[in-house]
């Protein structure tokens, strides 16, 4: 019996690898194929994904091997005995800031492709620049300089596009692509982001950015709902912003994040059986589609554990500062998409493990560390609350959360006095002590940025203090009970932590959640509304860890004042080197 029910897409056009998901509309995956840059891909000298100029500190991609890739991800999905005449709608996620220097040549192409030919044979002129910069790349500080001056300085640029300009930002990646190549920056008729560009594709014309990737340009007046005339200008070199604008396609931002943008194209009606009907909706960045991997309440914290440290949450409240991300939320108006994003994580982490005593089993490189991190009392602190408090940073790659080169310090504070001394071998053991103390100040500085933003809990729940409802924890260290056990006495989460395991394809996942809602959701129903009547929890979610517990948590809250004044301190100390 033939199956006609729906199917939605979702791809996810990531650093290394071009990946796709199709679920049916109770969200049940039902394939799922990838296409690896480095071992798929035939022409491109390219190392994980990307090309270096090390001279220049550029970190880039050939746009040509993505369109190689999305061939190749469809021709997967063939082989696996997908049937694209199922396919009711297309939603995409890609890794943000990355741009796409289209030329009028390439437009005009997009828009009739020839079905006998692969998508790389045709578009392979179609951009006045043939590479994209990747977000590793950190060639533009001079432009950031400028950004961040622009407005005043790096507060006021957070406080009005929701961050302060960073390398991989597309403003000042725009900038710097104007005056190094002037010619090719005339030459480009349009600018996608990776984003943009996935759903350009599949549209076949070049099409708008989505509400909450556009925030992650530094150039979005994200409370305005408009583009900065000042930072337009310059972007552009002068008060004449009209250019720029239209390579912007500054008219087309929707606000609707499942916003209907057009059938898919001909060509891949044609070539591969798509059925005309199948509706493309704007796909957004990478870590946006990632909170829509689940229904995300607004009280609830994801937290990744890999190799570096990334907190997500959305939020009602708008509260910007140079040290954070905020954007848009990408499917629901009124919420946006708090992000805190740190080099050091895992790394740091497995460089204590390496300094303890070697693993007596060898299955379990951490037995040591876990043990250590066990033993050690809450913060080093003996039972009087008054007690001196152990706290440490620990940067083995220079950070940017604090701004501070790579470096270990160690403390202790005093709460009662507020004052700071500094650790010395009488009252810190090393290695030891840096086992607890690591992984407390990591979720220390996690609770100091997110603070703001958390309100109490409502109902029976209301006597508690500020906090998460949940913590989700994802990554590899997310299997980790020792850390995961801090994770809830730091952060709190007054129903618990848990282990959020989507796969390796949360983008993806989250992109195809959002075709799912674009296409099927009744008037004014909202994404949260839709996937969450449909998400099952038990597949995909397990309690590791309780949350709040009551005067833990409050004495982790004075030592969120102590690390402050440790990050005061040792910036200041920087500052005066």
């Amino acid at each position: 019996m033939t199956d006609n029910s729906p199917l939605y897409l979702g791809f996810d056009l990531s650093t290394q690898q071009f990946k796709g998901i199709a679920v049916t509309s109770s969200l049940k995956v039902e394939h799922e194929v990838k296409f690896d840059f480095d071992a798929d891909s035939k022409g491109f000298n390219i190392n994980k994904g990307v090309l270096t100029n090390e001279a220049e500190n550029e970190v880039f991609s050939p746009v040509t091997m993505w369109l190689q890739a999305i061939d190749g991800v469809l021709r997967s999905f063939q082989d696996a005995g997908m049937d694209f005449d199922r396919v009711r709608g297309i939603s995409g996620a890609g890794m943000q800031h990355g741009s796409v220097y289209w030329n009028s040549k390439g437009e005009q192409a997009l828009e009739s492709l020839d079905v006998f030919r692969p998508l790389e044979d045709q578009l392979a002129d179609a951009f006045a620049h043939p590479y994209s910069p990747n977000w590793q790349d950190a060639s533009t500080q001079e432009q950031c300089d400028v950004f961040d001056a622009q407005l005043g300085d790096a507060t006021q640029l957070a406080l009005l596009t929701g961050s302060k300009a960073h390398h991989r930002f597309t403003g000042p990646q725009i900038l710097r692509f104007r005056t190094k190549y002037p010619k090719k920056y005339l030459e480009t008729s349009r600018i996608s982001l990776v984003s943009s560009f996935v759903a350009s594709i599949f549209l076949g014309k070049v099409t708008s950015f989505d509400i909450s990737d556009v925030c992650g340009m530094n150039l979005w007046d994200i409370k305005a709902g408009a583009w900065n005339e000042s930072l337009l200008s310059l972007v552009a070199g002068s008060n004449n912003t009209s250019d720029l604008k239209q390579k912007l396609g500054a008219a087309e931002v929707p606000e609707d994040g499942g916003a209907f943008l057009g059938n898919i194209s001909p060509y891949f009606v044609q070539r591969y059986g798509f059925d005309p009907a199948c509706a493309i909706a704007p796909s957004t960045g990478d870590n946006p589609s990632t909170i829509l991997a689940l229904p995300l309440r607004p009280s609830d914290v994801i937290v990744s554990l890999g190799t570096s440290t990334t907190l997500l949450m959305s939020t009602p409240h708008f509260k910007p500062n140079r040290f954070v991300h905020f954007m848009n939320h990408p499917t629901t108006p009124g919420l946006y998409m708090f992000m805190l994003c740190y080099k050091n994580g895992g790394l740091a982490r497995e460089q204590v493990r390496d300094s303890l005593p070697p693993s007596s089993d060898a299955a379990n490189p951490w037995q040591q560390f876990d043990r250590a991190a066990s033993e050690a009392s809450t913060l080093g602190q003996s039972s009087d609350l008054s007690s001196p408090i152990k706290i440490g940073l620990f940067f083995p790659r220079p950070e940017i959360v604090p701004n501070v080169h790579a470096g270990i310090w160690r403390f202790i504070y005093k709460p009662s006095t507020s004052s700071l001394i500094e650790a010395d071998e009488t009252t810190w053991k090393r290695p030891e002590d840096d086992a607890r103390a690591i992984v407390e100040s990591q979720f220390l500085s996690l609770r100091l940025r997110s603070r703001d933003l958390l309100e109490s809990p409502t109902g029976p729940n209301a006597h508690l203090p500020p906090q998460p409802r949940r913590v989700y924890l994802v990554g590899g260290a997310s299997r980790n009970a020792t850390i995961a056990k801090i994770a809830g006495q730091v952060l709190g989460g007054w129903e618990g932590v848990y282990r959020l395991d989507v796969g390796e394809n949360a983008c993806a996942l989250g992109a195809a959640y959002k075709a799912v809602w674009s296409v099927e959701r009744t008037e004014k129903q909202s994404f949260e509304e839709l996937v969450g009547g449909r998400w099952k929890e038990d597949e995909f979610v397990k309690k590791i860890a309780d949350g709040y517990q009551e005067g833990i948590f409050e004495k982790y809250g004075r030592a969120v004042d102590g690390l402050d004044l440790i990050e005061r301190q040792v910036l200041n100390n920087e500052e005066n080197k």
